[in-house]
C-alpha cells in the first residue's frame, strides 16, 4: 500500500480582518501529525483591535498579554519546527501576509514558505471542500475557532477529500474500461 503523503498546514487567528491588523495566534499540523500552537504578545505598535474578531476566535488581549510570547521567539519556534519546508493555508490571501508581518516585525528571515491549498488540491478536492470541511466540523463538534483547532480541521479535509477524489477516479477508469 502506497504511503499517503500529507501536507503540513498552517491557520492563523488575527486582531481583526484588515490591513491594520496582525497575527495573535498560529496553529499547525505537521505532515507527522506533530502540533504547534502559540499566542503571540503583540508589539506596543501593533494596536488595532476588532471587536468582531475576537468575538469569533475568543481570544483577548489579556490573554495575549499574560500567554501570548514574543514574537520573535514565535518566529524562532516557527522556524525551528517547520524548518526549510512548504506549509498549506485554505486563507493564505490573509494568512501569508500576516506571517510576512510578523517575520519582517521580528526582523527574523523566515526559513519555511507558505503557501495556498489550491497549489496542491485536484478537481474533484476543490469541489467538495467546503462541504466537507462543514461535515468534519459538524462531527468533530468543533466550535472552538481557534488555530490549532482550525489546522487540523483543514488537514483532516484535505484527507476526506483526497480519498474522495481516488474512489472518484477509480470509478471513472472502471466505468471507462466496461
Amino acid at each position: 500500500m502506497q504511503k499517503r503523503w500529507l501536507p503540513s498546514i498552517v491557520d492563523i487567528e488575527a486582531s481583526g480582518f484588515g490591513a491594520a491588523s496582525y497575527p495573535i495566534e498560529i496553529g499547525i499540523v505537521r505532515y507527522d501529525g506533530a502540533k504547534w500552537c502559540k499566542l503571540i504578545r503583540p508589539y506596543d505598535a501593533w494596536m488595532h483591535w476588532d471587536e468582531k474578531a475576537e468575538a469569533l476566535h475568543g481570544i483577548t488581549r489579556e490573554m495575549l498579554h499574560t500567554r501570548g510570547l514574543e514574537p520573535a521567539k514565535v518566529c524562532q519556534e516557527l522556524n525551528h519546527f517547520l524548518g526549510n519546508t512548504v506549509v498549506y493555508s485554505d486563507g493564505w490571501v490573509v494568512d501569508n501576509p500576516w506571517l510576512i508581518k510578523l517575520f519582517s516585525a521580528a526582523q527574523i528571515d523566515m526559513t519555511f514558505t507558505c503557501r495556498a491549498m489550491e497549489y496542491i488540491l485536484n478537481e474533484t478536492q476543490m469541489c467538495l471542500w467546503h462541504e466537507v470541511k462543514d461535515d468534519l466540523s459538524e462531527q468533530c463538534d468543533t466550535k472552538r475557532h481557534r488555530a490549532s483547532t482550525d489546522a487540523f480541521l483543514i488537514q483532516q479535509t484535505f484527507i476526506k477529500t483526497y480519498e474522495a477524489s481516488l474512489h472518484e477516479n477509480k470509478y471513472l477508469r472502471n466505468r471507462g474500461q466496461k
